[in-house]
């Protein structure tokens, strides 16, 4: 497991458009937090918090993560080296939880440079009293949470297809679908105040608590379970493969 892990940081970390990814993301980021007059600029909230760079990174990790993971298996079908990993003596669970393990790191990594944000809050605050500092911590849990849903989600559309491109579609729909597509269907009155209890299977109303600095176990075993799902989904959809 820990050379698959190693080998998917060093495929990253080797190939530009690594790079270019997560410079996209800063870039996004840094434009609508700081710069520009919209809904998440920091300016414009009035309060010394980060629940906006955390709703807008919730966003951008919909298109994010699925770019990152779209050839952690879809390549690996391509080219052929699948059937060669079958011949290594790992198992399909080291295989799955290798690959996941690695982007998850690297979604990690591409959260780091937003610590600076923190450190920007205290000099635009009046006081550091005023900064929540549980309710970040908070906020970077469900991030984290958040990037492991996407990625299992990921790991998963890349295993049918050995189109990358294709993987990436199907993943960012797959993402946008879970995180945000029953929390839209709950908000249609016209189907009775009933479906408002729809809204708790989306992965945006167990995160948006999160990023609020609500401290519930509940949302953090619901977001750790949709990724064991999709996890052993994958599993058994490499086991098919193998056979």
């Amino acid at each position: 497991m820990k050379a698959i892990f190693y080998k998917e940081l060093q495929s990253f970390f080797t190939n530009p458009l690594g790079y270019i990814i997560v410079g996209v993301y800063l870039m996004m980021n840094a434009l609508f937090l700081w710069w520009i007059n919209n809904d998440f600029n920091i300016f414009e909230s009035g309060y010394a918090q980060l629940v906006n760079f955390f709703e807008l990174s919730s966003w951008l990790f919909i298109f994010i993560v699925p770019a990152m993971a779209m050839k952690s298996f879809s390549e690996e079908i391509k080219r052929g080296t699948i059937e060669i990993i079958f011949t290594q003596p790992i198992t399909t669970w080291q295989l799955v939880l290798g690959k996941f393990l690695g982007h998850l790191v690297l979604g990690i990594f591409a959260l780091l440079p937003s610590l600076f944000y923190i450190f920007s809050l205290s000099q635009i605050a009046e006081s550091s009293n005023l900064i929540d500092y549980g309710a970040i911590g908070l906020g970077y849990l469900g991030l984290i949470l958040l990037i492991s849903c996407f990625t299992a989600i990921s790991l998963l559309t890349s295993s049918f297809t050995s189109n990358q491109i294709t993987s990436f579609l199907v993943g960012v729909v797959t993402c946008l679908i879970l995180f945000y597509a029953f929390h839209g269907i709950s908000t249609f009155q016209l189907f009775g105040s009933e479906i408002y209890s729809l809204e708790y299977l989306s992965l945006h109303y167990h995160f948006a608590s999160l990023s609020r600095g609500v401290a519930d176990t509940r949302n953090v075993l619901f977001m750790l379970s949709v990724s064991f799902l999709f996890l052993l989904i994958t599993y058994q959809r490499i086991e098919k493969l193998k056979n």
